[in-house]
């Protein structure tokens, strides 16, 4: 079987079992099955494998972190979306520099975490950046379904490089 096809099988069948643990066994950890998408892209897109797993997960939550801090920073700023948006500037431009550290070197991996930890604070009820319920909390609830997808990416990689053989 050619890597394509056996990809194709591999992820759809993985995918439907990544939707259903986030949807029924995980749902009281209220997990985001769209980060999780997100999470196991960004590690295909790292370049698979071990340092993809390592890259995507790192970075990640990097970004999620650094997002984090622009989501607390805020209201304390104040100025609207003035101040809103110097929040980002800053945050997004200290993540960017973190990528002079190695482990932080994969720039989009970081955006990914970042924008996923903002999308998530904007669109969930009841969202608050300081919480440590995994719920609400944008930081561990990304975090943690960015790392699950890359850990799905993973095992999708060498399932379907068995396959393939």
């Amino acid at each position: 079987m050619n890597l394509v096809t056996a990809l194709a099988l591999v992820i759809g069948a993985l995918g439907a079992l990544a939707t259903w643990l986030f949807l029924d066994p995980l749902s009281a950890l209220g997990l985001q099955i769209w980060a999780a998408f997100i999470g196991w892209a960004s590690f295909y897109h790292c370049g698979g494998g071990e340092d993809g797993l390592k890259n995507t997960i790192l970075a990640g939550i990097w970004g999620a972190i650094m997002a984090t801090v622009a989501l607390v920073l805020m209201p304390v700023v104040g100025m609207g979306a003035v101040g809103a948006a110097i929040c980002v500037g800053v945050t997004v431009a200290i993540m960017i520099l973190g990528a002079h550290l190695p482990l932080l070197s994969v720039i989009p991996a970081a955006v990914y975490g970042y924008a996923s930890t903002a999308a998530f604070a904007l669109l969930k009820s009841g969202a608050e950046a300081t919480s440590a319920d995994i719920t609400t909390s944008p930081l561990l609830n990304i975090a943690a379904s960015l790392a699950i997808g890359a850990v799905f990416g993973y095992v999708s990689e060498k399932i379907a490089k068995a396959l393939s053989a």
